[in-house]
């Protein structure tokens, strides 16, 4: 299943979301190489401290991880400002309450083989992309940024999903770094599941059984 946690659910979820920084530093900086902040078996950064939102992809239970990344507006902080300015034009204006950040996506190869014996990585990482449209479309997001390397262009082309690349840079790294703002929308989302051959959902939105006020007028009755 693919969910979201934000933060106030961080302590209930504590378990899964402990996997998830074990398997950041495990892909980006134990794999990849990449000059990230890592504490102990965790990669974490300044962002993680500012009340992100996560979506992640894991068994029933909530107790085994497959995948995630870090969803962020960009009404506040984010990589694509603070350290990515150079990937896009300076007229671009990127900040909007529909315009999120999407960053540290990554799966967990090794899981997905264990578990999903006929999903092979390329599909996984496409079904993560399905499922952040269907997050992003469910939560009134028009927009997602992204700064990625321009051979992941092919791995979005694989997926159905549509990018338009805004610009890149060099210096950050043995390739240049793309910045690309991904179209949420129906049509898109219709796009990728026909790419993926699949119709039902993979996001699952939690809808809590009571409000707050019906909990409220329940105690006052």
């Amino acid at each position: 299943m693919f969910v979201i946690i934000q933060a106030h659910e961080y302590q209930k979820h504590a378990a899964v979301l402990e996997q998830m920084f074990r398997l950041r530093k495990k892909v980006f900086a134990d794999q990849l190489g990449w000059d990230v902040p890592v504490i102990g078996p965790y990669e974490r950064d300044s962002y993680d401290s500012l009340s992100p939102a996560y979506l992640v992809w894991c068994n029933d239970s909530r107790t085994r991880l497959y995948g995630g990344m870090r969803l962020m507006p960009t009404t506040g902080p984010t990589l694509l400002y603070d350290v990515f300015r150079e990937t896009f034009p300076a007229a671009a204006d990127l900040v909007a309450p529909g315009i999120w950040e999407g960053t540290r996506m990554c799966i967990d190869e090794e899981a997905i083989a264990r578990d999903f014996p006929n999903i092979d990585a390329g599909r996984a990482f496409s079904m993560m992309l399905l499922a952040l449209c269907e997050c992003a479309l469910d939560h009134g997001i028009h927009t997602m940024i992204s700064n990625y390397e321009p051979y992941l262009k092919r791995v979005y082309k694989r997926a159905g999903a549509e990018v338009e690349e805004l610009g890149r840079a060099d210096g950050y790294g043995k390739y240049p770094v793309c910045c690309g703002a991904f179209e949420v929308s129906d049509r898109v989302l219709r796009k990728m599941r026909a790419a993926l051959g699949l119709t039902l959902p993979l996001y699952v939105r939690h809808v809590p059984a009571r409000s707050v006020v019906t909990q409220f007028l329940e105690m006052a009755a």
